[in-house]
């Protein structure tokens, strides 16, 4: 099961600056820990999040006025991972492949229809589609149920610190494949079963 945001798609500086100039432009002020604050965090989640360092709108009109930029920032271009639509396509057909992402429903569809690799998941997971984000487990456990699997016999591909923990939580062996950028902390990082210099270490060979 991949994770979307930081695995297959570089969104988090995306995601940073949409939402960092929302916030400015609704009399919010950012915070130094917000960007790991809201890794993970689903749709509803960071919305009041966002909310509560000032941004002057309900969190319904925030969700819905950053999702919408950063839909138009997908369609423009879908700035993948290195190695991510290759990974996919070489697994695709070895393993059945599952995706669990923070993203809203709209975005995990655009980014993946773009970059032609919706067929090649069996089931997608949304986390507005669970009670809780991550670090809860929820997502996960709810793409085990949709895949019709038990989640101990998955493997995760994660690179947050809160993805990392969402996975383990779930029972999940966790591949860690940190961002350079956003790297997780140590002690979700001491979560992770294997741990990959990139995407493109990821073979079929070095699943269980």
């Amino acid at each position: 099961m991949f994770d979307l945001d930081g695995v297959l798609v570089d969104s988090e500086p995306v995601w940073e600056e949409v939402r960092r100039a929302f916030v400015a432009e609704h009399g919010g002020t950012w915070q130094p820990d917000t960007q790991s604050r809201l890794m993970g965090m689903s749709t509803a989640e960071w919305a009041s999040y966002l909310h509560s360092l000032g941004v002057s709108l309900p969190p319904a009109e925030i969700a819905r006025g950053v999702v919408e930029r950063m839909a138009a920032r997908y369609r423009d271009e879908v700035p993948l991972m290195p190695g991510a639509v290759e990974v996919v396509r070489r697994l695709y057909g070895t393993v059945t492949l599952g995706l669990a992402s923070s993203s809203p429903r709209t975005l995990i569809d655009v980014a993946l229809d773009a970059a032609r690799l919706k067929e090649c998941f069996a089931a997608t997971v949304s986390t507005e589609e669970v009670e809780r984000g991550k670090p809860a487990p929820d997502g996960y456990l709810e793409a085990a149920r949709r895949l019709g699997v038990d989640p101990r016999e998955c493997v995760a591909v994660e690179d947050s610190s809160n993805g990392l923990r969402s996975a383990h939580a779930a029972g999940l062996r966790v591949i860690a494949v940190p961002h350079p950028r956003y790297p997780p902390a140590p002690d979700a990082l001491a979560l992770a079963w294997r741990v990959l210099p990139g995407l493109d270490a990821l073979t079929a060979e070095l699943l269980p």
